[in-house]
């Protein structure tokens, strides 16, 4: 990538996180342009994404996470599931420096990768695990725990509540609004509420639904 080319994506990165209301500084746009060559980088041989075109990863990805960094507020111990190339773990560790980011995968090349980030853009709040999340053990539980694509709400809540502090709950981002997956949803889980997001120049659906114990109404 050359230096014009950086500078235009960055150009692009910062205006889209002006919009979303976020208030990125320089090292941090530095560190998630950075990451983007990583991805890109190391996508040449373990296929981490289906995309290749770094517009279309600075808002396919970069943006797409970062608009879900406000519904984090307060969140200080979170968990990314089925993490992949690291969408949303790593992107909220970068914008959020002051919390913690624990990301698991079964699959060890992408946590190979994940652990590559976590060195080379000085990550320290990241944490990454080669586990299925139905095994993991972890000393300290999760205030939040989030996915982005990786299964269905039933499977998702399922598979990772164990992991779930008393009173925190689960942020899953989807894409358009999974009414039918919401149906699904276990015996002792309920919808707390759902948000639309809107992503800068992305021109398509997206919903984060968050998922709570009943015990908690």
């Amino acid at each position: 990538m050359t230096a014009f080319a950086r500078e235009e994506l960055i150009r692009t990165l910062a205006n889209g996180a002006r919009d979303l209301h976020l208030g990125l500084d320089d090292v941090q746009l530095g560190k998630l342009m950075d990451y983007l060559a990583l991805l890109s980088k190391w996508n040449a041989v373990y296929n981490l994404t289906a995309l290749r075109d770094p517009k279309q990863m600075v808002t396919h990805h970069l943006l797409d996470s970062l608009a879900v960094v406000p519904a984090f507020a307060g969140a200080k111990n979170i968990l990314d599931v089925g993490a992949g190339g690291g969408l949303p773990g790593i992107v909220l560790a970068i914008a959020r420096p002051d919390m913690r980011v624990s990301l698991v995968d079964t699959v060890h090349k992408k946590t190979a990768f994940l652990t590559q980030v976590k060195a080379e853009l000085g990550l320290a709040n990241v944490t990454v695990h080669t586990s299925r999340v139905e095994q993991l053990k972890v000393p300290h539980k999760f205030d939040v725990i989030t996915s982005r694509a990786f299964a269905e709400l039933n499977d998702f809540v399922t598979w990772s509540g164990h992991l779930l502090e008393e009173g925190g709950h689960f942020i899953a981002l989807k894409g358009v609004m999974p009414d039918q997956e919401i149906a699904r949803l276990p015996a002792g889980w309920k919808v707390g509420r759902v948000e639309s997001l809107t992503v800068p120049g992305l021109d398509a659906e997206r919903h984060l639904v968050f998922i709570e114990a009943e015990a908690q109404a």
